[in-house]
C-alpha cells in the first residue's frame, strides 16, 4: 500500500488548525502514549495539563482557572451548556446564543435534550434586543462569541454576561479561535473584562498547539462539579471530562507552545495575521470585490460560485460562509506570499 502523506498547508486557506510549532510537535511526539483521562497512572502529563490550564487562564484574565485540555471546541462548547443545564433547576432548560454560534451548539442542543435559541445579529454580532427578548427564567446559559468563524467578529461580552446574571444564567464565552489574538487587541472579551463563568478557547488554533487540543476555562472548580461522575476503574476517583480516554499528546503539545510563544511570540504572530488581512482587504477594495473588512485576522469576500470552484480545482482550499463569501482565515501558516498567489488565481480566473 502507497504510503499516505498529510495535507500541504501551502494553499490551505479557510482552516482554523495550522502546522504545530516545531516545539509543540516535539511535545507530542514525546508524549502520544499517555492518557491524561487517568491522571492517577500519568501524573507527568497531569502536571503538565494543570500547567496548560494555568497559562490559559493568563491568556484569558483568569487567576486560578478551572478546566481541562479538552479534543476541541466543540466538546468544550458541549460541556459548558451541560454545566448549565445541570447547575439549574428547571424542567424547560434552554440556552440562548447569537445566528454567529458555531454548529458545535446546534450539537449540543440536541445531544443534551435543551432548547437552543437562536439571537439575530446586528452588523455580524448578537442584537442585544433579540437576546433580551428570549432569556427567560428557563435560561440556563447565555453564549457570547469572542472571534466568529466566519467574520472574526467579537459580541458584545459585558452586556450579554449582564443579561445572564439577571436571569441567574451562566455566561458562557466561545473564543475557540480568537482567544489567541484577542488579548493584543482593545476588544472586551475575557473573564477581567465580564462576569464570565465559562469559556472555549483552543491551543490548536491560533496557539499552534498539535490536534487536539481544545480547552475549556471555568470561574471556579464549583462549575465542573456539575459534570462530575465517579470513576471506580481508575486510580484517580471522579472525572469531570466529556471524553475517558484523551491524548496526552495535545495537552503536552499545547503546555509546550504557549510556555515558549506568550505572550511576545502570539503577539507577533497576531501583528503578521491583522497586517496580511488588513492588506488582503486592500486589494480587493482595489479589485472593486465586496468584501467583510476584517476585525480580526479574517476577511470574507464575495465571488462568483464558478470562481470558487476554479480556485480549488487549482488546489486552493477555501470554504464559503453561510451568504456564500470565501473565507479567508489568516492562520499562522498563511503568509503574504501565499495571499499574492491566491491573488494572482483570482486575477484569472474570474
Amino acid at each position: 500500500m502507497q504510503r499516505a502523506t498529510p495535507q500541504d498547508f501551502s494553499r490551505v486557506l479557510s482552516s482554523m488548525c495550522t502546522k504545530p510549532h516545531p516545539v509543540a510537535r516535539e511535545a507530542a511526539e514525546r508524549f502520544l502514549a499517555t492518557n491524561p483521562g487517568d491522571p492517577g497512572t500519568y501524573e507527568t502529563v497531569a502536571k503538565l495539563e494543570r500547567q496548560a490550564v494555568a497559562k490559559l487562564g493568563e491568556i484569558a484574565g483568569l487567576e486560578d482557572a478551572a478546566g481541562y485540555i479538552s479534543s476541541g471546541g466543540t466538546e468544550a462548547n458541549i460541556q459548558a451548556v451541560r454545566i448549565g443545564r445541570n447547575r439549574k433547576s428547571t424542567r424547560n432548560p434552554n440556552f440562548v446564543a447569537p445566528a454567529s454560534a458555531h454548529f458545535s451548539f446546534h450539537k449540543a442542543a440536541d445531544v443534551l435534550g435543551v432548547e437552543m435559541r437562536v439571537a439575530p445579529l446586528d452588523d455580524y454580532t448578537a442584537n442585544l434586543d433579540g437576546v433580551a427578548e428570549l432569556i427567560d427564567e428557563d435560561t440556563v446559559l447565555v453564549v457570547g462569541i469572542a472571534g466568529t468563524t466566519e467574520y472574526g467578529r467579537v459580541d458584545p461580552i459585558p452586556r450579554l454576561a449582564r443579561m445572564a446574571k439577571e436571569v441567574d444564567a451562566l455566561m458562557h464565552v466561545d473564543a475557540a479561535w480568537g482567544g489567541f489574538v484577542l488579548p493584543f487587541t482593545h476588544h472586551e472579551w475575557d473573564f477581567s473584562d465580564a462576569d464570565i463563568d465559562t469559556m472555549t478557547i483552543d491551543p490548536h488554533k491560533m496557539g499552534q498547539a498539535a490536534v487536539p487540543a481544545g480547552g475549556l476555562l471555568a470561574r471556579g472548580p464549583e462549575l465542573l462539579d456539575e459534570l462530575s461522575i465517579d470513576t471506580p476503574y481508575l486510580e484517580s476517583t471522579s472525572q469531570v471530562t466529556l471524553t475517558g480516554t484523551r491524548s496526552g499528546a495535545g495537552v503536552a503539545s499545547a503546555a509546550a507552545v504557549m510556555n515558549e510563544l506568550w505572550p511576545d511570540g502570539y503577539r507577533e504572530q497576531y501583528e503578521t495575521s491583522q497586517s496580511n488581512a488588513d492588506w488582503l482587504a486592500a486589494e480587493l477594495h482595489t479589485r472593486d470585490i465586496d468584501h467583510v473588512d476584517p476585525t480580526l485576522p479574517i476577511v470574507a469576500m464575495d465571488l462568483a460560485p464558478e470562481t470558487i470552484a476554479a480556485l480549488r480545482e487549482e488546489g486552493w482550499r477555501i470554504s464559503p460562509t453561510e451568504a456564500g463569501e470565501a473565507r479567508i482565515v489568516m492562520m499562522p501558516h498563511v503568509t503574504r506570499e501565499t495571499l499574492r498567489g491566491f491573488l494572482a488565481d483570482v486575477d484569472r480566473l474570474r
